[in-house]
């Protein structure tokens, strides 16, 4: 279940069970400069749990709401059964009510992290609406997508690791794996961009592995 923090809360995580790997973001500088420069922002953070991300937006006077969407999607609960017993649709409305009911909530900035490759692709396009939906106007969020090897092609090339992404006070992430989750999707950029179309506008920032990363606007 979602869970929220706000405040100046100084707790502490156990320490790292995986290494994390520094990684430079273009896109992760940008959200943090307007971090430092606004007050009282709300922050939705959608990935598995990290205690550096809480202790960090909270330093800076911001609110954080975490929502590990990959992981509670890869539950089969979600899936319902034919009538023939064999598996059938993903139940996308009742998991919309269970794990994005932000109702009443106005998020400023949004970390989408790369949870877009590890939806079911009938999943993500009303998430993305969903969380456009909450967001205060002007609001930004960062997402990631994996490179396709073939541009012409939305099915992933091989399957890539799911990775915990933890803030820092500089314009890098810091990565660590955190599941056996497969790689569902590889999205071209043309797709990115029918994926965003209900946002403002978009930037793009290129890196020099395999993800690229795109800022959007509310």
């Amino acid at each position: 279940m979602p869970s929220f923090f706000g405040g100046k809360d100084k707790s502490g995580g156990g320490p790292a069970s995986n290494q994390r790997v520094p990684r430079h973001s273009s896109g992760w500088g940008q959200l943090l400069e307007r971090m430092r420069n606004e007050e009282s922002l709300r922050i939705l953070d959608i990935g598995t749990t990290s205690s550096t991300n809480i202790n960090f937006v909270t330093a800076l006077g911001h609110s954080i709401y975490l929502a590990n969407l990959v992981e509670e999607a890869s539950k089969r609960e979600w899936i319902v059964t034919n009538e023939d017993g064999a598996p059938g649709r993903f139940d996308v409305e009742r998991f919309l009510a269970t794990h994005i009911n932000f109702t009443g909530r106005g998020f400023d900035v949004v970390l989408f992290w790369d949870t877009a490759d590890y939806l079911p692709e009938d999943l993500l396009g009303p998430v993305l609406d969903r969380i456009h939906g909450v967001m205060a106007p002007g609001g930004q969020m960062l997402a990631m997508f994996h490179s396709p090897t073939n541009s012409s092609s939305s099915i992933p090339a091989a399957k890539a690791d799911f990775c915990r992404y933890h803030l820092t006070d500089k314009t890098q992430v810091d990565v660590q794996r955190a599941g056996e989750y497969p790689q569902l999707n590889n999205y071209t950029n043309r797709q990115i961009e029918k994926l965003m179309a209900e946002f403002k506008g978009y930037h793009f920032f290129l890196g020099k592995d395999n993800l690229r990363e795109v800022v959007v606007t509310r």
